[in-house]
């Protein structure tokens, strides 16, 4: 694996719900991203946003929570200087301790993972990585989506004009490459 920088996106699979429903609805392998915000003694952190509140993690025990240990690192095609390096551990320090929004809405004052991620890099970058778009939206791209586990979820009502972004959305960004990817062959190339 290379090694790893300030700035770069971790992808990982937790294998429990809702996570799992969410790679389902977007029809994808990935449902938990996080960004590398500083190397401490050789270990990248990862700041995340994830339950009870966002946080920093060590590396290695943010991949063990990945399914089959199965990761994916992507950089930004223009890597940040050491100034915009700096900006985005700001951005993160900023985030840390912010709850997290089991109700997946870019509007809320709570914070969930590919938001926190998108959110830190638009700050500190001016990069967009991931695509904002209503639930409706989503739908509409995976029309095929089971929607039983969401309506619960919601209480019988999904917020269909709730804005989001999803680790999906990040993943297919065209502004970053993937740099590293250790899931089985068997897994969607993106």
């Amino acid at each position: 694996m290379p090694a790893l920088a300030v700035g770069d996106i971790v992808f990982i699979r937790v294998p429990f719900r809702p996570f799992l429903e969410v790679a389902a609805a977007t029809q994808s392998w990935a449902n938990h991203v996080g960004i590398v915000v500083e190397i401490v003694a050789g270990e990248a952190r990862v700041a995340e946003s994830t339950f009870p509140f966002a946080r920093v993690t060590p590396f290695a025990r943010f991949v063990a929570r990945s399914q089959h240990r199965a990761f994916v690192v992507a950089r930004l095609v223009t890597a940040p200087d050491p100034a915009q390096a700096a900006r985005i551990r700001t951005a993160a320090r900023r985030r840390l301790g912010t709850f997290y929004d089991t109700g997946f809405d870019l509007d809320s004052p709570r914070q969930f993972c590919s938001r926190f991620v998108h959110e830190v890099l638009d700050e500190a970058m001016d990069v967009r990585v991931g695509s904002v778009m209503t639930f409706a939206e989503l739908h509409a791209s995976h029309p095929d989506a089971d929607l039983r586990f969401w309506r619960a979820w919601f209480f019988g009502r999904i917020p269909w004009r709730r804005r989001t972004v999803t680790p999906q959305s990040l993943l297919d960004s065209t502004g970053i490459d993937l740099i590293f990817d250790n899931r089985t062959p068997n897994c969607e190339s993106r």
